[in-house]
């Protein structure tokens, strides 16, 4: 059979032409209007009937015209994650955007990663959300106490779902994680490995969770019998400034012998500063840190690591945002996720 492909032949039009609900209705031997309620998971079609026609959108690459979409509906079919490109380093990001994927693969939404420095004034990308209409639903992080986005938010009756918990009187969906268990947890194991001088990396003390990380913390130095070595540094500095910081604090003669670190990129410039000193984890002192890819233990096996699972985070934050569009009450979307230790408690 001739392949006029070979010989620089235009493509036939149905070839160049993007997949319609009329192509996969031609596939299928089906009408129009039976494809269109099938692809939205109608209670009248039948499910081999809809599974039919999923396979052949699949097939075809079909995606919905996303302008149609808005022009019939209103809606974009779109949930927009504003997330800080600062986090990228240990796989924060990604994670969570796997985890938000896995949710949304089922539904007609799809993500649109809205990056952000958190350098930058946070409210501009949500400002452009809103005035745009650009997205049904938003997901941000790096939440504060009283976060202007989120009143913002609220006020625009945005359906929304934050990484983080604000403390300002405001009822919204959220996942969190437990800093304050985090802390306390990482107080103890310190303590029996023989650890009483701890230092805190923390975070910038604008964002809510540096009230819960050092509630954990300190009670588990009261509870545990440890005292604090200050850190004056917090774990949004540039790595380097980290690592100086660290290895001036650990040539001092008033040293800790126990680091928790709240940030699994920070871990990195941490145990950098301790090297840089001629000091070594596991010998002069334990460090415990977050991490939300396991990859500190493949840097430094002796880091003491605790999992913070972004990818749940995503999840639980996507349905969230999908149950506020249906029109959930935002008490009924909140949740807080534990710490998840080794096996054996390390």
């Amino acid at each position: 059979m001739e392949n006029r492909g070979n010989f620089g032949q235009a493509a036939s039009p149905a070839a160049r032409e993007r997949p319609t609900l009329k192509t996969i209705a031609f596939m299928t031997g089906l009408g129009v209007t039976t494809v269109s309620r099938a692809l939205k998971d109608a209670p009248d079609i039948g499910a081999e009937t809809k599974e039919r026609v999923r396979m052949v959108a699949r097939q075809l690459g079909y995606q919905p015209n996303r302008a149609g979409v808005r022009l019939r509906t209103g809606k974009t079919n779109v949930i927009a994650l504003v997330l800080s490109i600062d986090e990228e380093i240990m796989g924060f990001s990604s994670q969570m955007v796997f985890g938000i994927s896995e949710v949304l693969s089922g539904t007609p939404y799809h993500i649109v990663v809205t990056p952000h420095s958190h350098s930058k004034d946070p409210m501009l990308p949500v400002r452009y959300i809103l005035d745009t209409g650009s997205a049904d639903g938003v997901i941000i992080s790096r939440i504060e106490p009283d976060d202007p986005r989120v009143r913002l938010l609220t006020e625009r009756g945005m359906p929304f779902a934050t990484h983080g918990r604000t403390d300002a009187g405001l009822t919204h969906p959220f996942h969190d994680f437990n800093n304050e268990a985090f802390a306390h947890q990482a107080v103890e194991r310190l303590v029996k490995r023989g650890r009483r001088r701890i230092a805190l990396l923390q975070p910038p003390s604008k964002l809510t969770y540096y009230a819960h990380i050092r509630i954990g913390f300190q009670t588990g130095l009261h509870d545990y019998g440890a005292e604090e070595v200050p850190l004056r540094i917090n774990s949004d500095a540039p790595l380097a400034d980290i690592r100086d910081v660290v290895e001036v604090m650990m040539r001092s003669p008033h040293a800790p012998d126990g680091i928790v670190c709240s940030a699994g990129s920070a871990a990195i410039a941490v145990n950098a500063g301790i090297e840089a000193a001629g000091k070594a984890l596991g010998r002069d002192l334990d460090m415990v840190s977050k991490q939300s890819v396991p990859i500190l233990n493949w840097i430094r096996p002796e880091i003491i690591t605790v999992q913070e699972d972004v990818r749940q985070a995503g999840r639980e934050m996507a349905k969230a945002v999908i149950a506020r569009i249906d029109g959930v009450e935002p008490e009924l979307l909140q949740s807080i996720s534990q710490p998840i230790w080794p096996e054996g408690g390390k």
